[in-house]
């Protein structure tokens, strides 16, 4: 192989013109596929003329392992030894700019060859030799290896062991891969890791950055090791290699910001590694370290306190101090836990939790900071485990004060005499911090410290909900409330009362639900102040109330909240989004107490959304999207209420012109996101928001009265652009396309009634354009129903009902019938193609392909039979005998539904007959057919009995389950009470997720939900079909040669008689 033909493409691919990129990308992928391909890749990774080139060449590799290297169970190897010879030499001696590429991939054969299979045996001794020989480990300088690069490597070999690798293992044990990477090398690694720290401790504080480097990835190998593993050799060594890190953590500098040196850099960088490891080890591996935990603490609790110097520490310092945060709350957690932590209660919370706090000075005007890693953060979340923590009995003993001190096991039901720290010791101290006060209002310390007691109060709702109502009320109504009140109080305190207020929804007391909303929806329309923005406070209040209402905290009254969030909205775009998120919620909470004023709301909203709409730009804007998606939610609400109104006879011109006015305003709002063709020629609109286009899509013809709104509404216009758009989707997603296939339902029926033009057939456009006839809309959304049909499991159930609607519910003329065999051919193909992939174990599946083709069948047969036999292998068989097999095992199929049954009789029915005529009626087919039929026949007629009598039950039944109400809701209230009591354990939890493993790799995730699985078929024109008649006729006219010519059981001919008496006389034989 040419190499210097690859380095020339490989320089190539670094070219600013992208049409040299993109061809020489091609002309490499062409050469791919040649064997040596990977090796000359290497040589240039290795040894290239420049540095650009090398590293092109190592991601080009990385690139080309990622797609052509296997990674599932079972499957062989595809790595020669030698590739993976000269990958590891290569790895030991790069630069670190390729060996950072080249790395991962290394990494991704190790997961193939190693982890997976455990077929790489030289791996693990080759590398320890190279370990051992490095330049630092054999402290030979004239090493041609690097320890650095050597390290690296291991750090990409133990890396997938982090995770457990079976999940369906309740207690998986170590892998023997990982225990003979830590016996063979963590193990010796932790003495020089031992050595390094010893040497760094001799050197009073000068950092040399190769150790640092060598300090920093032993700690990564060991915290990936340790995650979820605890190899055997390692769990001795941990004790040392603890206290080497409790070293390197003490020698850290928190108490300014300044990490400008790399060395020390890299030193935060490995204290913040130690942490995880303490982190893991509480968590994970408890039995290892329960006699460190006193070190471990006393040297977090010094980190800690460093929290007051928060405001000079840049963002990996400031993770270090919320890690430390985080190892306490973890220990506290365990048994000896509350032993070794409650001494320092005082302390932690006045030196270290509080200062974290507060207010300080790199803290943004506009708000807190909201990333997940922030010392504030840990802080609340340590607050709160403290706050829970059980004080010493207030019953005093003679001779049992130390004893009494003690938490002791199996006590958790038998602390009514015990106060919680949060009443003894964490309220009193925040109550020493006094409310801003007119007096106070210019005194930047009260604020700054008051911001951290509100702060902390958020952290508390765990502690509050075990206390009764008047201690929440008392506590909101002195601390937090006051501060709506205060005309000097600055905007970032405003803001946290809200946060605290959602924060504690779930335990706040009914009563004080007018004052709460009255703070809230003051803050929400607080306008900006001069200077000072007041959108921060705005964004909590909103966030709050969207907190409260999920935790069903009501407002007393909705329409004062609507009436101010649909008057801010439309002022700035980024507030906007977060007013229709709100606004989502609050619909969805009221129900049909925001339900009666959604037809102004949706009025007001278009307008604004209008303002934002440019069609030819696509993505649509944020704020657009977002309001389509409140748009979605409040059409849904509407049509729900609608329904509830209609069942309760009381559809009054009122509601009426409420839908009639939301199907205009979305009507106009579409057409100008859809009809409205900018200056560019054939510019087609931006395929955004196509779920909640289609649910507002669906709430505009659910408003159709008559043919006269269809023009009004321009829904053929629309239709035609809507189903275009649907035809080249591609991003599936459940709870996207649910809306497209129940628009798609929508369509089909309001066509039924109304007739839309160009549905099935779409006129060829007038001159100038060229007369080719384009896709009408059924055809365009065929496409959209195959491709699902075709491609996405989960979206089968909901694609064979409109598979059956399309097909069956139009009305077709010998006009158009050839548009309905193309659609059947189309459907056919699509879902014999998923049935062949599936066909070698029975699945649920099955039932939605198989009806799916059946569909086809009753509309044209021939054709049906055509495009199977073309399939090859007997395909026309291979689903008429499937097709048996679902109606005499219908446990493993689900063949329930009286809709599917009577679609199965119907399809037998017709299939029998026409085997009928292919005259030979001793065939295995036919026989198989004909059983079915009959089987499928009494279940069917069974079905009917059934429910007939439950409707003539129904009554009786409802009047016992009144009664069987009460009972339940006593139960259930018994129940709550027992689970809360009794919080799952540790081994419940991996046991219940190794269940949920097991059902997932078992298929549970392809077959769809459970949901789409109990849906009735619409049958359209198959509804009026007497089926029972039907199959009696068959029976009368050829049962002498079904019946003479098959092989039926007994039982089954009996059973047919009883349920069918009319059929006695041709069943003589039988008798």
């Amino acid at each position: 192989m040419d190499l210097t033909q690859i380095a020339q493409l490989l320089d190539q691919t670094l070219s600013p013109d992208g049409h040299v990129v993109r061809a020489s990308t091609e002309a490499l992928d062409c050469l791919s596929s040649l064997p040596q391909f990977p090796f000359a890749l290497l040589s240039i990774a290795a040894g290239g003329q420049n540095q650009g080139q090398r590293v092109a060449a190592s991601t080009y590799l990385k690139n080309f392992a990622r797609r052509n290297i296997e990674v599932s169970n079972g499957s062989s190897s595809r790595v020669s030894q030698e590739f993976k010879s000269q990958l590891m030499r290569t790895l030991l001696q790069a630069e670190a700019s390729v060996l950072k590429i080249l790395v991962e991939a290394f990494r991704i054969i190790v997961v193939a060859e190693f982890v997976k299979q455990n077929s790489w045996p030289d791996l693990v001794p080759d590398l320890r030799s190279a370990i051992q020989s490095s330049n630092v480990i054999s402290n030979g300088a004239s090493s041609e290896l690097s320890t650095i690069n050597t390290l690296t490597v291991l750090h990409a070999l133990v890396r997938p062991f982090q995770y457990f690798l079976n999940p369906k293992v309740a207690k998986e044990p170590v892998p023997p891969q990982l225990e003979l990477i830590a016996k063979e090398i963590l193990a010796p690694l932790l003495t020089v890791f031992h050595h390094l720290v010893e040497k760094a401790r001799a050197n009073h504080g000068r950092k040399d950055l190769e150790t640092e480097k060598i300090l920093l990835l032993i700690c990564k190998c060991l915290y990936f090791a340790v995650r979820s593993f605890m190899p055997s050799a390692v769990a001795p060594l941990l004790s040392s290699f603890c206290h080497d890190l409790i070293f390197i953590l003490g020698s850290l500098s928190l108490d300014h910001g300044d990490t400008s040196e790399d060395e020390y850099l890299l030193r935060l960088k490995t204290g913040k590694r130690a942490l995880l490891i303490f982190c893991s080890l509480t968590t994970r591996h408890r039995k290892y370290c329960d006699k460190l935990m006193q070190d471990i603490i006393n040297c977090v609790l010094k980190i800690g306190k460093c929290s007051s110097n928060i405001s000079k520490l840049d963002f990996l310092s400031e993770r270090i101090v919320s890690l430390a945060f985080d190892v306490i709350s973890h220990v506290l957690e365990t048994g000896p836990g509350w032993r070794l932590v409650s001494p320092h209660f005082s302390f932690l919370l006045e030196s270290a939790i509080l200062p974290a706090l507060m207010l300080n000075e790199k803290e943004e005007i506009s708000g807190w900071r909201e990333d997940l890693f922030t010392a504030r953060k840990s802080a609340i979340n340590l607050l709160g485990v403290v706050s829970m923590s059980k004080g010493p009995p207030t019953v005093s003993s003679n001779n049992g004060s130390s004893a009494s001190s003690k938490r002791k096991k199996g006590e958790k039901n038998k602390k009514n005499n015990q106060r919680s720290i949060g009443e003894l010791l964490v309220l009193p101290c925040l109550s020493k911090f006094p409310i801003p006060s007119d007096a106070t209002a210019s005194d930047p310390k009260i604020l700054k410290d008051y911001f951290g007691v509100l702060m902390a109060y958020g952290g508390l709702q765990d502690f509050l909900k075990e206390k009764k109502p008047a201690f929440t009320t008392s506590l909101v109504k002195t601390r937090v409330l006051p501060l709506y009140s205060f005309s000097f109080c600055p905007p970032y305190l405003v803001a946290a009362a809200s946060w605290v207020l959602g924060e504690l929804a779930s335990c706040l007391p009914e009563e004080m639900s007018v004052d709460i909303y009255s703070s809230l929806l003051k803050a929400l329309a607080m306008p900006d102040k001069k200077d000072t923005s007041c959108y921060p406070v705005r964004v909590a209040a909103a966030g709050a109330i969207a907190g409260l209402l999920e935790n069903e905290y009501l407002p007393p009254e909705w329409l004062a909240l609507l009436q101010v969030v649909i008057s801010r909205i439309g002022n700035e775009d980024e507030e906007n989004i977060i007013l229709f998120q709100l606004l989502n919620s609050i619909v969805e909470a009221g129900n049909e107490n925001t339900a009666i004023h959604i037809p102004h709301i949706i009025s007001s909203l278009v307008d604004v959304i209008s303002k934002s709409i440019h069609p030819s730009v696509e993505p649509w804007p944020h704020v657009v999207v977002r309001g389509f998606e409140a748009l979605a939610v409040m059409a849904q609400s509407w049509e729900d209420f609608m329904l509830e109104k209609v069942e309760q006879n009381d559809s009054s011109e009122k509601k009426a012109s409420g839908q009639g006015a939301i199907a205009r305003a979305l009507s106009a709002l579409l057409q100008q996101a859809w009809l409205t063709v900018p200056l560019e020629a054939e510019a087609s609109p931006p395929a955004s928001c196509i779920d909640h286009s289609s649910t507002l899509l669906r709430s505009i013809i659910l408003s159709v009265t008559g043919s006269s709104v269809i023009v009004e509404l321009k829904l053929s216009e629309l239709l035609l652009v809507w189903a275009d758009m649907i035809s080249d989707w591609h991003a599936w997603e459940e709870s996207e396309d649910m809306a497209v296939f129940d628009c798609i339902k929508e369509v089909v029926s309001l066509h039924s009634k109304y007739g839309l033009e160009s549905f099935i057939v779409r006129q060829i456009p007038p001159a100038p354009a060229p007369p080719v006839p384009q896709r009408s809309i059924i055809e365009a959304i065929s496409v959209f129903v195959s491709e699902a049909i075709l491609q996405y499991p989960s979206a089968i159930w909901r694609a064979f009902s409109c598979v059956h609607i399309l097909l069956h519910v139009p009305k077709y003329s010998s006009e158009t019938e050839g548009v309905r065999l193309s659609l059947a051919a189309v459907f056919c193909r699509a879902a014999f193609f998923h049935l062949k992939g599936v066909r070698s174990k029975p699945s649920s599946l099955w039932k939605p392909l198989l009806l799916a083709i059946a569909s086809c069948y009753l509309c044209h047969p021939d054709t049906v039979e055509a495009i199977l036999e073309k399939e090859g292998d007997g395909g026309f068989a291979t689903w008429a005998s499937a097709m048996a097999f679902a109606c005499t095992h219908s446990s493993e199929v689900g063949l329930s539904a009286k809709s599917e049954i009577k679609l199965m009789v119907m399809t037998l029915l017709k299939m029998t007959e026409r085997l009928l005529g292919v005259g030979n009626p001793s065939g295995g087919l036919l026989r198989d057919c004909f059983t079915s039929l009959i089987k499928t026949s009494i279940q069917l007629k069974e079905l009917d009995e059934e429910m007939e009598e439950e409707e003539n039950d129904e009554e009786s039944e409802d009047d016992d389950n009144d009664d069987e109400d009460e009972d339940d809701d006593e139960i259930e209230i018994d129940d709550e009470e027992s689970e809360s009591e009794h919080e799952e354990t540790e081994e419940q939890f991996l046991e219940r997720y190794a269940q949920a493993a097991s059902a997932l790799e078992n298929g549970t995730v392809e077959e769809g939900d459970a949901e789409d699985q109990e849906v009735e078929i619409e049958l359209g024109s198959l509804e009026e079909a007497d089926e029972q008649k039907m199959v009696i006729s068959l029976i009368e006219r050829y049962h002498h040669v079904l019946i003479k010519g098959q092989a039926l059981s007994p039982e089954l001919v009996s059973s047919f008689i009883n349920a069918f008496p009319d059929s006695t006389s041709f069943f003589h034989q039988y008798m």
